[in-house]
Protein backbone atom coordinates (compact mmCIF):
# COMPACT_ATOMS: atom_id res chain seq x y z
CA UNK A 1 0.00 0.00 0.00
CA UNK A 2 2.68 2.12 0.94
CA UNK A 3 4.33 1.52 -2.28
CA UNK A 4 1.48 2.31 -4.28
CA UNK A 5 0.66 5.72 -2.38
CA UNK A 6 4.29 6.28 -3.58
CA UNK A 7 3.83 5.96 -6.99
CA UNK A 8 0.78 7.95 -7.19
CA UNK A 9 2.67 10.75 -5.62
CA UNK A 10 5.06 10.59 -8.12
CA UNK A 11 3.06 10.36 -11.11
CA UNK A 12 0.91 12.81 -9.70
CA UNK A 13 3.46 15.11 -9.25
CA UNK A 14 5.19 14.81 -12.29
CA UNK A 15 2.35 14.66 -14.76
CA UNK A 16 -1.11 15.88 -13.31
CA UNK A 17 -0.09 18.88 -10.68
CA UNK A 18 1.10 21.56 -13.67
CA UNK A 19 -2.22 21.29 -14.85
CA UNK A 20 -4.15 20.85 -11.80
CA UNK A 21 -1.77 24.58 -11.19
CA UNK A 22 -3.06 25.96 -14.66
CA UNK A 23 -6.60 25.57 -14.07
CA UNK A 24 -7.18 26.70 -10.43
CA UNK A 25 -4.40 29.95 -11.16
CA UNK A 26 -6.44 31.04 -14.49
CA UNK A 27 -9.82 30.55 -12.03
CA UNK A 28 -9.07 32.53 -9.07
CA UNK A 29 -7.43 35.17 -11.18
CA UNK A 30 -10.55 35.58 -13.74
CA UNK A 31 -12.82 35.64 -10.50
CA UNK A 32 -10.45 38.12 -8.19
CA UNK A 33 -9.51 40.28 -11.42
CA UNK A 34 -12.06 43.04 -10.30
CA UNK A 35 -11.25 42.77 -6.84
CA UNK A 36 -7.90 43.01 -7.25
CA UNK A 37 -8.14 46.26 -9.52
CA UNK A 38 -10.35 47.71 -6.28
CA UNK A 39 -7.54 46.37 -3.65
CA UNK A 40 -5.08 48.48 -6.17
CA UNK A 41 -6.87 51.66 -5.74
CA UNK A 42 -6.66 51.47 -2.30
CA UNK A 43 -3.21 50.56 -2.15
CA UNK A 44 -2.55 53.38 -4.01
CA UNK A 45 -4.82 55.99 -2.13
CA UNK A 46 -3.37 55.47 1.46
CA UNK A 47 0.19 54.06 0.85
CA UNK A 48 1.53 55.32 -2.86
CA UNK A 49 3.46 53.92 -5.02
CA UNK A 50 4.78 51.10 -5.51
CA UNK A 51 1.96 48.81 -4.99
CA UNK A 52 3.94 45.61 -5.61
CA UNK A 53 6.71 44.12 -3.22
CA UNK A 54 9.15 41.75 -5.17
CA UNK A 55 11.59 39.74 -3.71
CA UNK A 56 14.34 36.80 -4.54
CA UNK A 57 13.03 33.49 -3.94
CA UNK A 58 14.25 30.15 -3.87
CA UNK A 59 12.39 27.85 -6.06
CA UNK A 60 12.77 23.86 -7.07
CA UNK A 61 16.18 22.18 -6.77
CA UNK A 62 16.96 25.50 -5.45
CA UNK A 63 16.53 27.65 -8.01
CA UNK A 64 16.29 31.36 -7.85
CA UNK A 65 12.61 33.52 -9.00
CA UNK A 66 11.16 36.51 -8.47
CA UNK A 67 8.18 36.51 -6.03
CA UNK A 68 5.56 38.92 -6.31
CA UNK A 69 2.90 40.70 -3.41
CA UNK A 70 1.05 43.35 -2.80
CA UNK A 71 2.74 45.77 -0.83
CA UNK A 72 2.52 45.70 2.82
CA UNK A 73 4.85 47.35 4.54
CA UNK A 74 6.42 50.89 4.79
CA UNK A 75 8.97 52.02 2.07
CA UNK A 76 12.09 52.10 3.93
CA UNK A 77 15.02 49.62 4.90
CA UNK A 78 13.70 46.57 5.31
CA UNK A 79 16.35 44.76 7.56
CA UNK A 80 15.69 40.79 8.01
CA UNK A 81 15.69 39.50 11.58
CA UNK A 82 17.75 36.43 10.19
CA UNK A 83 18.21 32.98 13.02
CA UNK A 84 21.55 32.09 14.45
CA UNK A 85 23.08 29.93 11.78
CA UNK A 86 25.23 26.87 12.60
CA UNK A 87 26.57 23.94 10.76
CA UNK A 88 23.77 22.31 11.61
CA UNK A 89 21.02 24.24 9.13
CA UNK A 90 18.10 26.62 10.58
CA UNK A 91 17.64 26.35 14.39
CA UNK A 92 14.28 24.32 14.87
CA UNK A 93 12.78 26.67 17.38
CA UNK A 94 13.60 29.18 15.51
CA UNK A 95 9.81 31.40 14.01
CA UNK A 96 10.30 33.63 11.18
CA UNK A 97 7.09 35.96 11.62
CA UNK A 98 6.42 37.54 14.85
CA UNK A 99 2.97 38.99 15.44
CA UNK A 100 4.23 42.68 15.79
CA UNK A 101 5.62 44.35 13.26
CA UNK A 102 5.78 48.44 13.25
CA UNK A 103 6.60 48.52 9.24
CA UNK A 104 3.51 46.65 8.31
CA UNK A 105 1.01 49.71 7.53
CA UNK A 106 -2.61 49.41 8.45
CA UNK A 107 -3.78 48.58 4.85
CA UNK A 108 -1.54 46.01 4.91
CA UNK A 109 -2.44 44.16 8.22
CA UNK A 110 -5.64 43.19 6.36
CA UNK A 111 -4.22 42.13 4.05
CA UNK A 112 -1.70 39.62 5.37
CA UNK A 113 -4.40 38.88 7.81
CA UNK A 114 -6.74 37.60 4.71
CA UNK A 115 -3.97 36.50 2.52
CA UNK A 116 -4.49 39.01 -0.29
CA UNK A 117 -1.29 40.35 -0.58
CA UNK A 118 -0.68 36.73 -1.95
CA UNK A 119 -2.55 36.85 -5.01
CA UNK A 120 -0.27 38.30 -7.18
CA UNK A 121 1.45 34.54 -6.85
CA UNK A 122 -1.17 33.24 -9.63
CA UNK A 123 1.21 34.74 -12.04
CA UNK A 124 4.05 33.12 -10.38
CA UNK A 125 1.96 29.93 -10.60
CA UNK A 126 1.02 30.53 -14.16
CA UNK A 127 5.09 31.01 -15.02
CA UNK A 128 5.65 27.99 -13.48
CA UNK A 129 7.64 28.80 -10.85
CA UNK A 130 5.40 28.59 -8.39
CA UNK A 131 2.76 25.39 -7.65
CA UNK A 132 -1.17 26.12 -6.01
CA UNK A 133 0.39 23.60 -3.02
CA UNK A 134 3.42 23.08 -1.63
CA UNK A 135 6.35 24.52 0.61
CA UNK A 136 6.20 28.11 0.87
CA UNK A 137 9.56 29.31 -0.80
CA UNK A 138 11.90 31.19 1.82
CA UNK A 139 14.75 33.77 0.69
CA UNK A 140 18.13 32.55 -0.49
CA UNK A 141 19.66 33.38 2.97
CA UNK A 142 17.94 30.78 4.78
CA UNK A 143 17.66 28.30 2.17
CA UNK A 144 21.67 28.72 2.11
CA UNK A 145 22.19 27.85 5.46
CA UNK A 146 19.45 24.07 5.46
CA UNK A 147 21.30 21.23 6.30
CA UNK A 148 20.60 17.58 4.39
CA UNK A 149 17.55 17.39 5.50
CA UNK A 150 15.59 20.80 5.74
CA UNK A 151 16.50 21.08 1.97
CA UNK A 152 14.55 18.34 1.30
CA UNK A 153 11.58 20.52 1.20
CA UNK A 154 12.99 22.56 -2.19
CA UNK A 155 12.53 18.56 -3.77
CA UNK A 156 9.37 20.40 -5.48
CA UNK A 157 8.11 23.85 -6.49
CA UNK A 158 6.99 26.22 -3.23
CA UNK A 159 3.20 26.40 -2.77
CA UNK A 160 0.76 29.46 -2.81
CA UNK A 161 -0.44 27.46 0.61
CA UNK A 162 0.67 24.21 2.07
CA UNK A 163 0.27 21.67 4.43
CA UNK A 164 2.59 23.57 7.29
CA UNK A 165 0.26 26.77 6.15
CA UNK A 166 -3.35 25.18 7.26
CA UNK A 167 -1.54 23.65 10.20
CA UNK A 168 -0.43 26.82 12.09
CA UNK A 169 1.13 29.38 9.36
CA UNK A 170 3.36 31.81 11.23
CA UNK A 171 2.71 30.33 14.56
CA UNK A 172 4.63 26.77 14.46
CA UNK A 173 8.81 26.88 14.52
CA UNK A 174 11.06 26.64 11.32
CA UNK A 175 11.30 22.70 12.69
CA UNK A 176 7.13 22.16 12.68
CA UNK A 177 7.32 23.50 9.17
CA UNK A 178 10.13 21.94 7.97
CA UNK A 179 8.37 18.34 9.12
CA UNK A 180 5.45 19.22 7.62
CA UNK A 181 7.10 20.41 4.52
CA UNK A 182 8.85 16.88 4.23
CA UNK A 183 5.53 14.98 4.75
CA UNK A 184 4.31 17.00 1.29
CA UNK A 185 7.05 16.67 -0.35
CA UNK A 186 6.67 12.75 0.10
CA UNK A 187 2.93 12.24 0.01
CA UNK A 188 1.48 14.93 -2.87
CA UNK A 189 -1.32 13.90 -4.45
CA UNK A 190 -4.48 15.41 -6.33
CA UNK A 191 -6.72 14.53 -2.81
CA UNK A 192 -4.01 16.02 -1.00
CA UNK A 193 -4.51 19.55 -2.58
CA UNK A 194 -7.77 19.67 -3.08
CA UNK A 195 -8.45 19.08 0.85
CA UNK A 196 -5.01 21.55 1.75
CA UNK A 197 -7.08 24.26 -0.79
CA UNK A 198 -10.14 23.86 1.08
CA UNK A 199 -8.58 24.11 4.59
CA UNK A 200 -6.96 26.99 3.25
CA UNK A 201 -10.24 28.76 2.87
CA UNK A 202 -11.21 28.46 6.26
CA UNK A 203 -7.62 29.54 7.61
CA UNK A 204 -7.82 32.31 5.76
CA UNK A 205 -11.65 33.16 7.10
CA UNK A 206 -10.27 32.59 10.74
CA UNK A 207 -7.26 34.61 10.63
CA UNK A 208 -5.16 32.55 12.61
CA UNK A 209 -1.47 32.87 12.72
CA UNK A 210 -1.32 35.28 9.66
CA UNK A 211 1.25 38.77 10.48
Amino acid sequence: MEQQATQSATFYGQYGKRIFDIIVALVLLIVMLPFVFVVLLVLLLTTGRPVFFTQTRTGFQGQHFMIWKLRTMEMRTVSLDMPIMSADGIPDDYFFKTASDARVTKIGAVLRKLSIDEIPQLINVLKGEMSIVGPRPEVPTITNAYNVIQAGRLDVKPGLTGLAQVNGRSDISHGQKIKYDLEYVGEQTLWLDIKIVVKTLYVVLARTGAY
